[in-house]
């Protein structure tokens, strides 16, 4: 369904296209849409605007920009005439103290009516893309995110070791199947750090008795 704003673009497009070709890319004063080209008088039963105040609406929303039917310059006198536009009881006639400013059609919409395609106002432009996340929301995303578990600690899992792992003290094969703590044959933790077997005291390679209970260590 066409409103007044429809009409009167409709109204102006097809008179300057009949004006002369081209007509249509050529800017031209504002003035010229409500006293020569377009006129209230002689264009009100066209429009279909029950009264003169609906005639001048339409003509301030087109000026305005609304639907990118036209462009207005100045811009300052563009962005005054929308916030007018939007008020609730604007004033309708504001365009008539700008008769200087120039106006320029949207040639793709004109062409679009001139082909008789029934929607051809300009499409709205697209959304605006959403704000870049701020580094600090990505670490609390990062936060939650599964991380792959840890590799097991050693002595875990000999197989993994490409030749098998011996004790450090008495040079037996450790077990490949599971956890090692204690050798099986001399009872030496792997990790190097000889302990007494009474006591559990570090002690030293070559030490027969241990320093702090001084109980035999076994070692020879």
């Amino acid at each position: 369904m066409t409103d007044d704003l429809d009409r009167l673009f409709e109204r102006l497009v097809s008179v300057l296209a009949d004006d002369a070709p081209g007509r249509l890319a050529v800017p031209f004063p504002a003035a010229e849409v409500y006293e020569r080209l377009v006129p209230y008088r002689s264009n009100r039963s066209i429009l279909k605007v029950a009264t003169h105040q609906d005639y001048e609406m339409a003509v301030l929303r087109l000026l305005a920009g609304e639907r990118g039917y036209a462009s207005l310059e100045p811009a300052e006198v563009r962005d005054a005439l929308q916030r007018e536009a939007g008020e609730s009881n604007p004033d309708t006639g504001l365009f008539r103290q700008f008769p200087d400013a120039v106006l320029s059609l949207n040639r793709l919409a004109a062409e679009r009516f001139l082909r008789g395609d029934r929607a051809y106002a300009p499409p709205p432009p697209p959304p605006l893309p959403p704000p870049p996340e701020s580094a600090e929301a990505a670490d609390r995303e990062e936060d939650h995110t599964e991380k792959p578990p840890l590799a097991g600690a050693a002595f875990e899992l000999a197989e993994q070791s490409e030749t098998p792992r011996q004790c450090p003290y008495c040079g037996e094969t450790l077990p490949g199947s599971r956890k090692v703590n204690f050798c099986p044959q001399c009872g030496q933790p792997p990790s190097g750090d000889l302990r007494c077997p009474v006591c559990g005291g570090e002690v030293d390679v070559g030490w027969r008795y241990c320093v702090s209970c001084g109980r035999a260590t076994g070692f020879e």
